[in-house]
């Protein structure tokens, strides 16, 4: 009974919030807001937003930069797995996934923009070995979104593989790779033609997350993107800013243009999947002599995941030295390699104003984790013992969802409500992100895991 309460409270608390969230910002695009006086529904907020100079080359961008980075992430996610999957190599790589992961979006894209920024330190390294400064490719607030592609399809390929260690736990590799041999499969056969018809379909939801989140990115867009123009949801950021509170209908309208965007992007991701998904089983069907060859170069392969792996993982923490030095950095002039000068000054002046911060960061944090841990075990412990749980699709929607959406509908309301419990509303939004993460990580450990050993525990009591 307290089981089935616990489970109620935990689809409570993770609705109301969705349903504030799309109501709070379905309505105000159609320019109703009675705390601004605009109680007639009228288009003039989509107006607006479509007569704004860029929209197009703004969405194309969006599109390039979230599309492009989430195929890409998803391909490098799969070489790794295809040739470091159980060798001695991927103990390795599980070790490292959790720093990577742990590492901040803004940490690591400040760290990125100090290396690559046309004073940073690969022009400088470049200077001293005699290449011209014209020839150094920017990939800092480049107009076609390279850079931004790049970043976050380095940033997402950890958590593909980190989804993906649970579902290849499931499929049983090693018994699929021994039935594939003995039909005469060779290993990339096996991966192509048996284990991705399989693999794709249980990392959907996952997939469908990272494209989510790389369409609507704002933090990440906004140090390293294209500004002019910026990508889409950093546009209707800015909108949501504009002093005159009037034109909020245009960036109530821009928020739900992103959300059905995203919309029709994970219905094409749907449909490519579907297309790859009928290809591969038709290889199937046709068995081995019909099917073309693929060369099995399984050493250089190998050695080329290894290195793959090692730059998208390594990578990342890479950043953290290159923080380290500019943090301490008072006097480092271009093209000296290292400061000429090093101080604390900038640590000093704002280490005491940044206790606060960091203190309610922290409690923010702790609050969030770990309330979205119990009601996870909880959630997946009801479902191991009934049967029957929360909806996958409905636990990914805040995952999927734009946040500059959802967050803008729930501020509407709050803005609404009496008193000032900035903390409730606050932890209650860390959660609402926090526990889809947390309950699809642990939810592939729930599904392997063997319920005869508590039939055999019980008996033993």
């Amino acid at each position: 009974m307290r089981l089935k309460l616990m489970v109620t409270l935990t689809l409570l608390l993770f609705i109301a919030p969705l349903l504030v969230g799309f109501g709070g910002v379905i309505a105000p695009a159609f320019s109703w807001l009675p705390v601004l006086g605009l109680q007639q529904l009228s288009f003039n907020g989509w107006l607006q937003m479509l007569a704004w100079p860029g929209l197009s080359h703004s969405l194309l961008l969006t599109l390039f930069t979230g599309l492009g980075s989430t195929l890409l992430a998803l391909c490098w996610c799969f070489i790794i797995l295809k040739q470091c999957w159980h060798s001695q190599y991927w103990f390795k790589i599980e070790r490292l996934l959790v720093p990577v992961l742990a590492m901040p979006h803004v940490a690591f894209v400040l760290g990125l923009v100090l290396t690559f920024s046309a004073n940073g330190w690969l022009a400088r390294i470049l200077h001293h070995l005699g290449f011209s400064q014209h020839l150094y490719p920017s990939v800092i607030h480049d107009s076609y979104g390279i850079g931004l592609l790049l970043t976050l399809a380095i940033k997402e390929t950890p958590f593909l593989l980190l989804m993906s260690m649970a579902v290849l736990q499931q499929l049983n590799i090693k018994q699929l790779q021994q039935v594939a041999a003995s039909l005469g499969y060779n290993p990339q056969q096996t991966w192509f033609r048996l284990i991705l018809p399989l693999w794709l379909p249980k990392l959907r939801l996952a997939i469908y997350a990272v494209t989510g989140y790389s369409l609507a990115v704002v933090d990440v867009a906004l140090i390293i993107g294209p500004n002019q123009p910026s990508t889409f949801a950093v546009l209707v950021w800015q909108w949501f800013n504009e002093p005159n509170l009037e034109l909020l209908p245009r960036a109530a309208a821009g928020a739900m243009l992103l959300l059905l965007l995203t919309a029709a992007i994970i219905i094409l991701l749907r449909f490519i999947e579907w297309l790859l998904i009928s290809y591969c089983n038709q290889w199937q069907y046709r068995g081995v002599t019909a099917n073309v060859k693929i060369h099995n170069k399984t050493g250089s392969n190998h050695r080329i995941a290894i290195k793959l792996s090692q730059a998208l993982l390594l990578f990342p923490l890479l950043m953290l030295p290159t923080l380290a030095i500019w943090s301490v950095a008072q006097r480092w002039r271009f093209p000296d390699l290292f400061p000429s000068r090093y101080s604390w000054r900038f640590w000093q002046q704002q280490l005491e104003p940044l206790q606060s911060l960091m203190t309610n960061s922290l409690i923010l944090a702790l609050i969030s984790s770990l309330s979205a841990i119990i009601l996870a075990i909880v959630c997946l412990e009801y479902r191991q013992k009934y049967q029957r749980g929360l909806s996958p699709w409905l636990i990914t929607v805040p995952m999927i969802a734009p946040q500059i959406s959802l967050l803008f509908g729930m501020q509407t309301l709050i803005y609404t409500l009496p008193g000032q419990h900035y903390w409730l509303w606050l932890s209650w939004s860390h959660w609402l992100y926090v526990f889809p993460y947390v309950y699809l990580a642990l939810d592939g450990a729930w599904r392997s895991y063997d319920v005869r050993l508590d039939q055999t525990a019980r008996s033993l009591a």
